[in-house]
C-alpha cells in the first residue's frame, strides 16, 4: 500500500521507521504495491541514516539473517557515496566506459510529457510530479527505457529526475542511471513489457516493449521516444532575513543533506539552514523539494534559515567553532566536518563493483557484531 506523501514531523518519520517489515520487505520490495520502508526521503535529506534503521531493528528483535535483504539495499546508498566520494566531479562522467549507440544528449518529451505509451511509467511519472516519489523498479525502467531503447544519453534525463525527487541524492541517482545505461556495469539494464506488467500489477500488451529479451538491444527507437528537447530546471528559494548570530556560541551548518534533529543536539549553539543559490543554480530542485525541505527543518530547534553564501554569513572569524557534515558538495564549508554516520564506516576504500563492497559488508556483519549496539528509536544506546 503506498504511504506517501511524506509526513515531515520527526515522530512520525520515527514512526514510519518502526512500521518496517524486513522480511515483508524481502519479498516483495520490487513490486509497487510491496512493503518498501518510504524512508529515502528522510536518508536522503541526512534526517534519519541507515545505521538508525538497522538499529532500530536489532531492537526489536530481528536478526541479521532476517533484515539482510534491507541490509543489501542499505548498503547499495553507501556504495554510491563512497563512489562519490573517490570520484568525485568524475561521477558526472561515464565512469567505467563510454555508453553507446546514443543519439542525444538532450530531454525525451515523452518523459516531461508522461506520454512514453508504457501505463506503468506513464503513472509513475505523473506520481513524481504529484508527490516527488517514484518507486524504484519505475525509475530502473524509466532510465532504461530512456537510455537503452530511446538512446539518450544519462545525463540530461538524470537531472530531470533529481529535479523532481524529495529524496533527490546525487551519488545514488547520477549512479543508478549509469548502472542501467551500462556505463557503470558490466551490462545494460533491459525491462520488456511481461516484467513491467508482473511488478507494476499492469496487463498491457502491444507496446514497442512486448518483445523478448534478445530482441530489445537491436530494435529501432520507438517514433514515441525520439522526439527531444532541451531542458530548463530553476529552483526559487525562499526569501529570508540576515540570521540572529550570538558570536560566543559555535555555528552548526545545516543543509538539504543534512537535517539532522540529534545532531550535536546536546549543545547550545548558532543553527542555520543554509540554502546556497550557487549550489541550486548547479544541482537546481522543484518547489515540492524546497518545500519538503523547509518542513523538515522545522524539526531542528532554533534553526534559523538563511539563502545566501556560506561567505556572507555575518562574523564568521568570531565563532569560538563552526561545524558541518562531511559532504563531497560542501567542502567550501568552513570548520570542522563530523564524518556522518555509516552503517559501515570500515569499508571507506574506493569499491570495485557492489559485489566486492558487499563482501567485505557482509563480512563485518558476521565478525563485527560489537560495532552494532542496540538503541532504541531516539538513537539512545540500551545495550
Amino acid at each position: 500500500m503506498q504511504q506517501y506523501p511524506f509526513p515531515v514531523s520527526y515522530n512520525e518519520i520515527l514512526e514510519r521507521i518502526d512500521q518496517i517489515d524486513p522480511v515483508q520487505y524481502a519479498t516483495s520490495r520490487n513490486f509497487l504495491d510491496g512493503a518498501v520502508t518510504y524512508l529515502s526521503p528522510y536518508i536522503s535529506r541526512g534526517v534519519i541514516s541507515c545505521h538508525q534503521i538497522f538499529q532500530s531493528l536489532l531492537s526489536k528483535g530481528y536478526t541479521i539473517d532476517s533484515c539482510k535483504k534491507l541490509i543489501q539495499e542499505l548498503a547499495w546508498r553507501e556504495y554510491f557515496q563512497r563512489v562519490w566520494q573517490y570520484l568525485e566531479d568524475d561521477i558526472f562522467k561515464d565512469i567505467r566506459k563510454s555508453y553507446q549507440q546514443i543519439q542525444h544528449t538532450r530531454m525525451p518529451v515523452s518523459l516531461l510529457e508522461a506520454s512514453t505509451g508504457i501505463i506503468a511509467i506513464d503513472k509513475g511519472i505523473k506520481a513524481l510530479y504529484e508527490t516527488g516519489y517514484m518507486h524504484n523498479h519505475i525509475r530502473m525502467y524509466t532510465a532504461s527505457i530512456t537510455t537503452n531503447i530511446g538512446k539518450a544519453h544519462w545525463q540530461i534525463p538524470s537531472q530531470w529526475m533529481y529535479y523532481h525527487l524529495l529524496d533527490g541524492d546525487i551519488a545514488c541517482n547520477t549512479c543508478s542511471w549509469q548502472w542501467v545505461a551500462g556505463t557503470f556495469s558490466t551490462k545494460k539494464y533491459f525491462c520488456n513489457q511481461e516484467n513491467i506488467n508482473k511488478y507494476t500489477g499492469t496487463s498491457q500488451q502491444h507496446t514497442y516493449l512486448d518483445k523478448s529479451y534478445d530482441e530489445l538491444p537491436t530494435m529501432a527507437v520507438p517514433p514515441t521516444l525520439s522526439k527531444a528537447t532541451s531542458l530548463q530546471l530553476k529552483t526559487s528559494l525562499p526569501s529570508t532575513t540576515m540570521p540572529e548570530l550570538d558570536s560566543s556560541l559555535p555555528l552548526l551548518l545545516y543543509n538539504s543533506y543534512n537535517l539532522d534533529p540529534l545532531w550535536h543536539e546536546d549543545i547550545e549553539a548558532n543553527r542555520i539552514l543554509l540554502l546556497e543559490p550557487s549550489h541550486f543554480n548547479q544541482y537546481p530542485v522543484s518547489e515540492k523539494v524546497i518545500d519538503f525541505i523547509m518542513g523538515l527543518s522545522k524539526n531542528i530547534p532554533g534553526l534559523q534559515v538563511m539563502t545566501g553564501e556560506v561567505k556572507n554569513i555575518p562574523g564568521m572569524q568570531k565563532f569560538p567553532a563552526i561545524y558541518s557534515k562531511e559532504h563531497p558538495l560542501f567542502k567550501h564549508y568552513p570548520g570542522k566536518k563530523d564524518e556522518r554516520t555509516w552503517l559501515f564506516p570500515e569499508v571507506n576504500s574506493f569499491p570495485d563493483s557492489f559485489f566486492s563492497y558487499w563482501k567485505k559488508c557482509e563480512k563485518t556483519l558476521l565478525t563485527d557484531n560489537k560495532h552494532y549496539p542496540v538503541y532504541n528509536m531516539n538513537n539512545k544506546q540500551v545495550s
